[in-house]
Order: C-alpha cells, then sequence, then structure tokens
C-alpha cells in the first residue's frame, strides 16, 4: 500500500493548493462586478475568470502572469459590457500579491518541510510568487514558475523542465509527489509524466471547478485530503504507525 512517507519530494501547485485565489480574485473583480444589474454567483465570476485566463495562456503563453491577468480584466469588463482603463486592468494583475493563503498553508509547509524537500510549479511570475512566498513563511527548496518556462500548466513543457531540473539534482519520479488542487492545470498532466499525484480538494462540498476549466473525465490520483492540514494529520498518523 502506497504511503505518503515513501516520497522524499513534495512538488506543489501554488494557487487554489496553498494561496486561495478564488476569494484574492472575488475581491479584485469587485469594482467590475459591483457595477452590473445582476448579482452573479461566486461561480459564476470564477467558471467566467477560468475561460478568459485559459484562453488568454494557450494564445500568450510566455506572457508574464500578473500581465495576463490584466488582459482577462480587460475581457471581462468587454463581456460585462463594462468600461475599464488600462491602469485599472493592470491594478487588478498587481493584485495577486493581495491573494491570501489559506488558514492551514504556512503551519502544513514548516511542519512538510521537516520530512520532504518541496518545490513548487507555479503558473505565475516570479515577482507575485515572491509575494505570495511571504504568505507562506517556508524557503521552498526550488521554485518553477510558467515565467521561467515559457508556458502555462497544463502544457507539458512546464512537468518536463521541472523533471529535468530535479533529476539533475539526483531526484528521480519515483521519490516525488505532484500536490495540487486543480484537476486540470495539475492532475491530466501529472499523469501524463508518470508521477504520483496527491489532490488537495479544497472545493469539496462546493459545484463545478470554479476558478479552474473542467478536466474532462477525472484523472485518477493516489491521495486525496481536503485540505492541507489533513495531509500533515495523514503524515503524522503513518509515523505513529
Amino acid at each position: 500500500m502506497m504511503k505518503l512517507t515513501d516520497f522524499k519530494v513534495l512538488t506543489f501547485d501554488c494557487y487554489g493548493t496553498l494561496i486561495d485565489w478564488e476569494s484574492g480574485m472575488v475581491a479584485g473583480l469587485a469594482p467590475l462586478t459591483d457595477q452590473l444589474e445582476r448579482e452573479l454567483t461566486r461561480n459564476e465570476i470564477l467558471e467566467a475568470h477560468a475561460r478568459y485566463e485559459s484562453s488568454q495562456q494557450r494564445q500568450t503563453p510566455a506572457k508574464r502572469y500578473q500581465d495576463l491577468l490584466a488582459v482577462v480584466y480587460r475581457r471581462l469588463a468587454e463581456a460585462w459590457g463594462l468600461s475599464v482603463s488600462w491602469d485599472e486592468c493592470l491594478r487588478y494583475g498587481r493584485s495577486i500579491k493581495d491573494w491570501p493563503a489559506f488558514p492551514d498553508s504556512a503551519g502544513a509547509l514548516l511542519y512538510l518541510k521537516q520530512y520532504y524537500q518541496l518545490v513548487i510549479l507555479s503558473n505565475v511570475d516570479n515577482e507575485s510568487f515572491a509575494a505570495s512566498n511571504s504568505k507562506l513563511g517556508v524557503e521552498f527548496d526550488a521554485i518553477y514558475t510558467a515565467e521561467d518556462i515559457g508556458s502555462y500548466k497544463p502544457a507539458d513543457a512546464n512537468f518536463d523542465y521541472m523533471l529535468t531540473m530535479l533529476q539533475s539534482r539526483g531526484i528521480g519520479k519515483s521519490e516525488i509527489l505532484h500536490t495540487a488542487e486543480s484537476l486540470f492545470h495539475d492532475h491530466v498532466p501529472a499523469n501524463r509524466h508518470g508521477l504520483k499525484t496527491c489532490w488537495i480538494y479544497r472545493r469539496y462540498g462546493q459545484e463545478g471547478f470554479g476558478a479552474t476549466m473542467p478536466p474532462g473525465e477525472r484523472p485518477p490520483y493516489d491521495f486525496c485530503f481536503k485540505s492541507m492540514a489533513e495531509m500533515v494529520e495523514a503524515h503524522q498518523a503513518e509515523i505513529r504507525a
């Protein structure tokens, strides 16, 4: 039976897994959504964001994430029949630094750091991640961003890059557990690359896929926890056993 203690390296998605990007997005989009005659549900806002973000990531894979979000803001404004300045769009892109960490992320990472190397594979730019990292309170052993790679997950290039970099440090696939919320961005491509996966099911009990695109057929995963705290509890139980 596979155990969490079988692995030496945890590779993490950040936004949606460690950082509460959905709350950050909804707050950042309030200047638009507050103007609408019909109040949109949280999921309607997030699903619209996911469509424009995913489309723009395919169209301009080398664009920095904060700059890409500025375009997403403009596309949403247009779709909702609203007028915005480019400065307002840029302000939304820069709001990544304000997105909160999930309450359990920092404590869980500090605990896991005692047992694993911790690695980030994120669809973000380096400047924005630095601001998020300050909320997570841990020093990662490696950080691989979309800005470094020139494409966005679920592109194979992102996982190829990470695995090549880790292999150069003597870390093989069998030692890695890829830990992420998004089935679309992470679990589908991680499966293609033969990685074992841990689903942090942050949206448990909610409908749909929120700020991520639907993954199609649900991909397999090796572990599933509703939070990082639950993952820590499972690890502690294994050690006690």
